[in-house]
């Protein structure tokens, strides 16, 4: 090589260092916070490859570097208290609040809840912690009707009336997610979608029938004021089925009710597992591939699964045999980013308010004086008057 070539060479290697500054100065059009929120999720989506896509709809999404996706862990618990994320303010167990018939009070403490959630969030992203139970979207409240002592879950729910329990489902809702549904403070996911209260032996098999009254008159009055009244923007659906549909592919419940009576824009999640159930426990699916496009073409987003109960990696190979399509693929994938992109996952924290709450925000002494009145509020003595 001559002293030309050495110094063309040199002089390329400058231009095209000095161009990867540039490229890396102007963001992809999906990282741009001016850039208007359907146009980031339609760029993203449209620059990710089917398996990633895939990967994208399960609980645990994993990050993609190439994109600069950071990973993200949809599961996180907040019933009455952050859990699993270090010390939290822990209010009265919800059964415990029903019993207050206060929807303040649980308005109140739907805000504490997810200001420390943001609290312990924000602190994570200081320290590059993208694990489970420090994320955004929460699984959470528990407004299934509890009818049968053999359920496990009783305990989470708000009792047995269906008006008390949707006051207070919503309540809690809008103090979870706040007053803006274009910037909540968290995601809250009531569930589990529906008539899902019996007994644990029974629950991944069992199928509920049940007259249309007592569906809408106990079942779904509190899922209906959730979503109409608080907009929650997310829902986990069941384990069990509804007169022979898994709640997780039924689309009485996912489509007819939820999307086009209710008019819920946001994503669904299951169950864990349930997906897989509709397969291994209520055999309405022949394989995975199979129950994974029934759940996805009734309006499940998202799965939630573990060991053998997964299905969504499924989705591509019933892309390849033709039972779901690239494009059913890319409407749950809209909503799911669009989730993120709306709680500012994407964006930089300082650039919202809700980015900004500190760690000190957490477990506050007014927080604990909330608490504090909560249990209060849940004592009840009763009287017999015979």
């Amino acid at each position: 090589m001559n002293l030309f070539q050495i110094r063309g060479s040199f002089a390329l290697s400058v231009v095209m260092a000095a161009a990867l500054r540039v490229a890396a100065q102007q963001p992809l059009p999906f990282m741009d916070p001016a850039v208007p929120v359907d146009r980031r999720i339609d760029d993203l989506i449209g620059r990710m490859t089917l398996e990633e896509k895939v990967q994208q709809m399960r609980d645990h999404a994993p990050a993609i570097p190439r994109l600069g996706v950071p990973k993200y862990d949809w599961w996180n618990e907040g019933l009455h208290g952050v859990a699993f994320a270090g010390y939290a303010t822990e209010f009265p167990q919800v059964i415990a609040m029903g019993a207050t018939w206060d929807a303040p009070l649980v308005h109140r403490m739907g805000e504490v809840i997810s200001t420390e959630a943001r609290a312990k969030y924000n602190e994570a992203m200081r320290q590059n912690q993208h694990e489970m139970f420090f994320g955004l979207t929460f699984w959470a409240p528990n407004i299934n009707i509890f009818r049968d002592p053999r359920w496990g879950r009783g305990q989470e729910t708000y009792g047995e009336d269906p008006f008390l329990t949707g006051r207070m489902g919503v309540a809690f809702v809008t103090g979870m997610q706040g007053d803006d549904p274009g910037h909540p403070r968290v995601v809250s996911t009531p569930k589990h979608f529906a008539v899902h209260s019996g007994p644990e032996s029974t629950r991944h098999r069992a199928d509920v029938n049940l007259s249309n009254h007592d569906l809408e008159d106990t079942y779904l009055p509190a899922f209906r004021a959730v979503f109409t009244e608080a907009h929650a923007q997310s829902v986990m659906c069941a384990y069990n089925s509804i007169d022979g549909a898994p709640a997780c592919a039924n689309t009485m419940l996912l489509r007819d009710h939820l999307r086009n009576a209710w008019h819920f824009d946001g994503y669904v999640v299951s169950d864990c597992a349930a997906v897989a159930d509709i397969n291994n426990g209520h055999h309405y699916a022949p394989d995975m591939a199979h129950a994974a496009a029934a759940a996805l073409k009734a309006g499940t987003d998202l799965e939630c699964g573990y060991g053998p109960g997964q299905a969504f990696p499924a989705l591509v190979e019933a892309v390849h045999q033709q039972l779901v399509t690239v494009a059913d693929i890319d409407t749950a994938l809209r909503r799911l980013f669009r989730a993120r992109f709306n709680l500012g996952i994407f964006d930089p924290p300082a650039s919202y308010a809700f980015g900004r709450i500190p760690l000190a925000a957490n477990l506050t002494a007014e927080h604990r004086a909330l608490a504090l009145q909560a249990a209060r509020e849940s004592i009840v003595l009763l009287k017999n008057k015979d």
